[in-house]
């Protein structure tokens, strides 16, 4: 595939999201960037166009309404472009008990509805979406962010951990499915990451990001965009991340729950 298209990277407007976007712009490509936030979009765009002379479009969207993949796919079309990699980055956690077990306060249902909304129904609606035109031309990248949280259950964080559960499940599935189109999935599975994740999922003093191996968004952009050109169905990014992941297949599923829980107590 040519180096040069249209990409869509969802939660664009900084961490691992703005990082892609900047690896698509550094290889010649435009970008169109969304999120909620039109002013963090801006700027974001402003400086890629300035930096590599790509155009960039800018669609602010709320992804938390189940009409927001549909009105995005419309923008894009209104504004005659053709999407030829789409990158569902947007995505948040939450930390917590899902029911009050006396240990601190249990996550909120209204939260947690959203947070599947984005990060599975938006991420399902917006690949249903765009795919078919992919296969079509026969050529595109799909990439999904999913999370080292999809290789076990992960108590204290029991939905998101799920939702990424989700999303590598999805995104395999549909890397064999697309086998011979010209189009390929990738699932990025990062460990824990310096981004504002961390702070809005809670999670800022948890054993997981004062201990182990922590990355950058930039590190995590990387490797995801590398494994994305080569066609790779999923990348786990750093060494001591792929050996959790792939230890989870050696233990019992409930160790394994019960380590991941760990891992997200406070230290």
């Amino acid at each position: 595939m040519a180096d040069k298209g249209t990409a869509l990277v969802t939660g664009a407007s900084g961490g691992i999201g703005a990082e892609l976007a900047e690896r698509f712009a550094r290889d010649g490509w435009d970008v169109i960037l969304v999120a909620r936030s039109r002013e963090g979009l801006q700027r974001v765009g402003e400086a890629l166009s300035a930096k590599y002379g790509v155009r960039h479009h800018v669609i602010p969207a709320d992804l938390t309404d189940p009409a927001a993949p549909q009105t995005l796919f419309d923008s894009v079309a209104g504004l005659g472009l053709t999407v030829d990699a789409l990158v569902n980055n947007a995505g948040f956690g939450l930390a917590g008990t899902f029911v009050d077990v006396g240990e601190g306060e249990p996550t909120a249902l209204a939260r947690e509805l959203e947070m599947l909304q984005v990060n599975v129904v938006a991420l399902t609606h917006l690949s249903k979406l765009f795919l078919p035109g992919m296969v079509e031309r026969k050529r595109g990248f799909v990439m999904n962010v999913a999370s080292t949280a999809a290789f076990q259950p992960g108590p204290l964080m029991a939905v998101y951990y799920a939702s990424k559960a989700y999303v590598l499940s999805f995104s395999e599935a549909l890397s064999v499915e697309l086998d011979g189109t010209g189009v390929t999935v990738t699932a990025l599975c990062p460990g824990a990451t310096r981004t504002e994740f961390q702070v809005a999922a809670g999670m800022e003093n948890s054993r997981l990001f004062r201990g182990g191996q922590v990355m950058t968004a930039g590190e995590v952009a990387d490797a995801g965009y590398a494994a994305m050109r080569a066609g790779k169905p999923v990348v786990i990014t750093g060494a001591a991340n792929r050996v959790m992941a792939f230890s989870t297949r050696l233990i019992p599923r409930r160790m394994a729950a019960r380590v991941a829980k760990m891992a997200q107590q406070n230290a």
